[in-house]
C-alpha cells in the first residue's frame, strides 16, 4: 500500500506520525505540504521511503489528497491524518481484510481510532440529510444523536458496514479512488471524504468499519489552530455538499437552518456560557461564508 500523509503546520505530529510508518507493509509514504509556515515539512524531508511534495501555497485537503495518490502504484491507499499514527499490527491487520476475497465489496475501511486516553474516537457517520443537517444546526442532535448524521451513540466497539468512516485513515482501494476521480476539489476542507464515500456506496462498493483494529488519532489536528476559519470551511463545505446531493427543497432548508438559524444558536449557546472568545469565532467564520456566498453564486467560485 501507499501512505498519503497531508501536512499543514502540524509542529511535531507529523514526524510523530510517518515514524510510526516505519517497518510497516508500505510500498511509499508520500507527504504534501500545503506551505507550512513552521518548519514541519522540514522534520521528515530526506527521509528514506518518503517522497515529499511542497506547495508554494495552501491548495486544500481534498487537492493535496490527489496530488500525494497520482504518485501511488500500489493497489491500495491509505490517507492519513498527521495527528495519526499506526501501531505495528495495524496495517497488516487492514490489507489482510481487504484482501480476503469474502470482501471483495468493501472499497473503504476504517479501524477504531484511540487517543492518548484510550478514549475511542465517535469516527463512523451517516450520509446526511437535509432534517440532519438542519437538526445539527439549530444543535438538537446534541439532545438527540440520532438526529443528526454523526453515530455519537453507537460506542463504535463492533465491526460492521458503515455509510462513511473518518478521513483520518481512509484506506481505500486504488482502482475505486481513479475510477471516481478522486476527491472532489471543490471541498477545500471537510466532507470532501463523506462525498467519496457517498459516491462509492452510488457505485456499489461498500464501507467497513474494524473494531478489533486500532490506531492513534489526536483528533482536532491543527485546524484547531484557526477556529473561525474551521468554522467556515465547515459551513461552506455543508452548502457545496446539499446542492450537490440533495433536492432543491432539502437544499434551500439546509442552506435557511446553515446562513439564518445556526448563528443565532451558536451565539445563544455562547453566551450562556460566557465564551467571550467563541461568539466572536462564530461571528469571524461567519462573516467570511457571507463574504464568499456572491462569489459562488454569481461567480462560480467554490473555493
Amino acid at each position: 500500500m501507499d501512505v498519503v500523509i497531508v501536512n499543514w503546520n502540524s509542529g511535531d505530529q507529523i514526524e510523530r506520525c510517518v515514524d510510526s510508518l516505519a517497518g510497516a507493509q508500505t510500498q511509499s509514504v508520500i507527504v504534501v505540504d500545503n506551505a507550512s509556515t513552521d518548519g514541519s515539512e522540514q522534520t521528515i524531508a530526506g527521509r528514506p521511503g518518503v517522497t515529499l511534495f511542497q506547495s508554494t501555497n495552501n491548495m486544500g485537503f481534498g487537492r493535496a489528497c490527489n496530488l500525494g495518490a497520482e504518485q501511488a502504484n500500489s493497489e491500495y491507499l491509505l490517507f492519513l491524518n498527521p495527528d495519526a499514527a499506526v501501531y505495528p499490527a495495524t496495517l497488516r491487520e487492514a490489507l489482510s481484510f481487504m484482501q480476503d476475497p469474502t470482501n471483495a465489496q468493501v472499497g473503504i475501511c476504517g479501524v477504531q481510532l484511540v487517543d492518548e486516553s484510550g478514549h475511542v474516537a465517535r469516527s463512523c457517520a451517516r450520509f446526511p440529510t437535509a432534517s440532519g443537517f438542519v437538526a445539527h444546526a439549530v444543535g438538537l442532535d446534541r439532545i438527540f444523536p440520532r438526529l443528526g448524521h454523526f453515530m455519537a451513540e453507537w460506542q463504535h466497539n463492533s465491526t460492521r458496514e458503515v455509510d462513511h468512516v473518518i478521513g483520518a485513515f481512509f484506506f481505500v482501494r486504488r482502482a475505486l479512488f481513479e475510477s471516481l476521480g478522486g476527491f472532489d476539489e471543490r471541498f477545500f476542507l471537510y466532507l470532501e471524504d463523506l462525498d467519496f464515500s457517498y459516491r462509492a456506496r452510488q457505485a456499489g462498493w461498500r464501507s467497513v468499519y474494524l473494531a478489533e483494529v486500532q490506531a492513534f488519532h489526536a483528533g482536532g489536528g491543527t485546524s484547531n489552530q484557526v477556529k473561525a476559519r474551521r468554522l467556515f470551511y465547515s459551513l461552506r463545505s455543508r452548502l457545496l455538499y446539499a446542492a450537490k446531493h440533495f433536492s432543491a427543497l432539502g437544499a434551500a432548508l439546509v442552506f435557511l437552518a446553515t446562513l439564518v438559524l445556526e448563528p443565532l444558536s451558536r451565539s445563544a449557546l455562547a453566551l450562556a456560557r460566557l465564551s467571550w472568545p467563541s461568539l466572536k469565532e462564530t461571528w469571524s467564520g461567519y462573516a467570511m461564508l457571507w463574504r464568499w456566498l456572491p462569489q459562488w453564486v454569481f461567480k462560480g467560485v467554490t473555493r
